[in-house]
């Protein structure tokens, strides 16, 4: 494994995305990670769609590169485990409901106690503290609350919707991996030892949505109004289909009236400066021009002329699409491979290319508890150690 983070050890405990996604993000830039899974069904995404061997498609997605550790946490000697783990780690990463860490004596201050060199890791819905601290979260929930479901709304269908991706989640692992690294920064500059970092997925949601969402929640005094991206975003239809283009700037909008084939609207005093056209009856009334030139057209036809003219625009692609998109291909976007179990796969590529630090991830997955003899064997146990655990049910057989 290379990468930055070669050389850092990561110790998992967390479940399903918001966790398993950071740390997953560290171990494709180079730590070694070991994850920590319940005996029985392990992480519950391993029991979702789309799966074969005990490795579902989202376990592979939030957890390759990762050693599989599971672990009966309710024995005392499990916790033990833990312990002896993190006593030489660097990170250790959990997003349980608050409070249970502590009740099971691996807690924030009984690790940093133990190792006051590690960046422990706490993510929850709201928090430690709070009326809704101990409701059960998903990234649905987290949608609700912050304010996206209200913005997900098309001006022809304003029905509120859910974004269909897991926003809430995934934003705030790459908030934690982000956070992790900074402290881990801190660390190496002598500017802290360990510390706690607390991860509230409410907070993390808030911070992503607030340079666009929440324009209109900024100021509180007197402001000068205009339109909310939420609202400019449009999926337009054509004659045979559908493309999605943004223009903002006057020489867009310019490059847009010819593209379909009406340069007169740029004449008109109404909507060829971005002060007027974004006036509220302005606003309204060139869309319905815009709406009605674009069904004219036929999308490939005029996906070349919105280009010729400088207009930014693009097709709608489906997911299958996607693997033959001619940027894609030229990016190398999508890695292709043999896994060892499940067979044919594909994934993402690492999005960040080093420069000094190359990143060669492990695109596998381990099975529940594939690698938890040798974990724990490098942590010191014996072979008539990890015997009698197994034989306590601790450990797998």
């Amino acid at each position: 494994m290379t990468g930055p983070l070669d050389g850092y050890t990561v110790v998992d405990i967390s479940a399903v995305v918001s966790g398993p996604f950071c740390a997953q993000v560290l171990a494709d830039q180079g730590a070694h990670v070991i994850k920590i899974e319940p005996l029985g069904i392990g992480d519950i995404t391993r029991t979702g769609g789309f799966r074969a061997e005990g490795i579902s498609a989202m376990f592979l997605s939030c957890n390759r590169g990762k050693h599989s550790v599971a672990i009966d946490l309710s024995q005392q000697a499990g916790i033990d485990a833990v312990k002896r783990l993190v006593a030489d780690a660097d990170v250790f990463i959990q997003n349980f409901r608050p409070g249970a860490v502590d009740r099971m004596g691996i807690g924030a201050d009984d690790l940093l106690g133990l190792n006051p060199d590690l960046v422990y890791v706490s993510i929850s819905g709201f928090g430690p503290t709070g009326p809704y601290s101990q409701w059960r979260v998903y990234d649905p929930i987290i949608q609700a609350i912050s304010g996206v479901v209200s913005t997900q709304r098309s001006l022809d269908i304003p029905i509120p919707d859910l974004v269909r991706t897991i926003i809430g989640d995934k934003s705030t692992s790459l908030t934690a991996a982000q956070a992790i690294t900074a402290a881990l920064l801190a660390r190496e500059r002598g500017r802290a030892r360990g510390q706690h970092l607390v991860i509230p997925m409410l907070d993390a949601l808030l911070y992503f949505l607030w340079p666009d969402n929440f324009n209109g929640e900024t100021f509180t005094g007197d402001v000068t109004p205009g339109p909310l991206l939420h609202d400019v975003y449009r999926l337009q239809q054509t004659a045979d289909g559908s493309l999605v283009y943004f223009a903002v700037s006057d020489a867009e909008f310019e490059g847009l009236f010819r593209a379909l084939g009406h340069p007169e609207w740029w004449e008109d005093a109404r909507f060829n400066n971005i002060v007027d056209r974004t006036s509220a009856s302005n606003f309204e009334a060139l869309g319905v021009l815009l709406d009605g030139a674009f069904r004219e057209w036929q999308t490939a036809e005029l996906m070349e002329r919105l280009h010729d003219h400088e207009v930014p625009a693009a097709p709608v692609n489906s997911l299958t699409d996607v693997f033959t998109d001619p940027q894609v291909v030229h990016n190398e976007s999508i890695h292709s491979w043999e896994h060892p179990i499940v067979g044919p796969t594909r994934s993402a590529r690492v999005p960040v290319r080093f420069s000094e630090t190359p990143v060669e991830p492990n695109l596998s997955a381990d099975t529940l508890g594939q690698s938890t003899r040798t974990v724990l064997a490098a942590a010191g146990y014996s072979d008539a150690d990890l015997d009698d655990l197994a034989a306590a049910g601790v450990i797998a057989p």
